[in-house]
């Protein structure tokens, strides 16, 4: 594939239409472009009065200065660095120290100067990052509207062994669901558990969870193989915010009394530790008179949800009016002759893409909207918990 040439006035262009867009804020495309917010206004502002040509380098205010470069010498860096892409300040001093030993010769940092004036320096490429939808927000006033899903802190069993437990709370009841032990803290454990609560309690609205593995990750819509396979049941992920583990404070509060009193001191080895879990999930529900229940018990208060779970897993139906794509086993999908990447989580899977502005499309997977790109520089802008609704631009199924 051939590399695509740009400039500085080209990447200020992006910039401008991605803005003027008004898919993304100036903060998220100042990080994105590498600058800071001055400059990005500054930009801004110079396109605004000026249009295009204000997006020109700007020559520098004084007219001469004191011991410059000769211009035969600054051409002759340029040349070569244009020649050898991958020379650096070093190596081009060394060549010249050899073309020409009785001098003069500039020192490194000038040579930087030189290089990066004539915009043949290649910056270190800065990851964007993922954004986050803010603090979870769902009614919680019945059974299954959410459940709260977590790790507890994992800790050694006397064998030497870790046990990683992984629990499941109804944050309406404050029944615990589930607290099974593991070995390690993976999307097959966490699967396992949820599996067999669906089967015998049925789905619920959605499953509120921290940003750790196997739950979120940094690729777009911060999306995972486990939220995937949540989306495709029906069931909306939430994700508290960084640092926050008081938004999933009632699940937080049953690990407390866990930790209390279910896993110190330990036991002997994790199936031991399994009855523990066991024998407190069952005290906790039904004999256990909680105070922020009134001193009722999860058990007196929690019912199975209405929503079955199915036996065979849901496929996809998008609308017709939607551009339908399988995503690769590169974690991308081809767009009109151009790659644009979709993440590793959606690998074979069909995905849904509507117009919603000129060149502006919105990736659905089912019926959860995960990201935006523009056709002019293809590039997945991620979302989360966004689902399709019915609006101007047609109906969804």
């Amino acid at each position: 594939m051939p590399w695509k040439e740009t400039s500085p006035v080209k990447e200020r262009m992006r910039f401008i239409l991605d803005y003027e867009s008004g898919l993304f804020e100036m903060k998220e495309l100042a990080e994105h472009f590498g600058v800071s917010r001055k400059t990005a206004y500054k930009w801004l502002g110079r396109w605004r009065e000026e249009g295009a040509g204000g997006l020109e380098g700007r020559a520098p205010v004084a007219e001469t200065v004191a011991n410059r470069t000769a211009e035969e010498l600054e051409k002759w860096f340029v040349e070569q660095r244009e020649r050898h892409w991958t020379w650096g300040p070093k190596k081009l001093l060394k060549v010249l120290s050899e073309e020409r030993p009785d001098g003069p010769h500039p020192c490194r940092s000038t040579v930087c100067a030189i290089l990066k004036r004539h915009g043949l320096v290649r910056g270190p490429r800065r990851r964007r990052r993922e954004g986050h939808p803010g603090r979870p927000t769902g009614d919680v006033s019945e059974p299954n509207a959410v459940w709260g899903a977590d790790f507890k802190g994992q800790f050694r069993t006397r064998d030497g062994c870790y046990c990683y437990p992984f629990t499941v709370t109804d944050l309406h009841s404050r029944y615990l669901l589930a607290c099974d032990g593991g070995l390690s803290p993976t999307t097959a454990l966490v699967r396992t558990s949820l599996e067999r609560l669906f089967r015998e309690n049925g789905l619920p609205e959605a499953i509120r969870t921290d940003n750790g593995a196997p739950f979120a990750s940094t690729g777009i819509g911060r999306l995972t193989q486990l939220g995937a396979w949540l989306i495709r049941y029906g069931i909306q992920r939430q994700l508290i915010q960084p640092g926050k583990p008081s938004q999933n404070g009632r699940h937080e509060r049953m690990h407390k009394t866990l930790k209390e009193e279910a896993t110190l001191p330990p036991s002997a080895n994790l199936r031991k530790q399994q009855e523990r879990f066991d024998s407190f999930r069952r005290e906790f529900n039904e004999i256990r008179p909680h105070e922020a229940l009134g001193q009722s018990r999860p058990a007196e208060l929690y019912r199975p949800s209405p929503r079955l779970f199915p036996e065979t897993e849901p496929k996809p139906e998008y609308p017709a009016h939607y551009e339908v794509r399988r995503v690769s086993r590169n974690g991308g999908i081809r767009w009109k002759g151009e790659w644009l990447n979709v993440g590793h989580s959606l690998i074979e899977e069909n995905v849904g893409m509507e117009e919603i502005d000129t060149g502006v499309w919105s990736v659905f997977y089912y019926r959860q909207l995960i990201g935006r790109f523009d056709e002019r520089n293809l590039e997945l802008f991620g979302t989360i918990g966004t689902h399709a609704r019915c609006g101007k631009r047609g109906n969804r199924s």
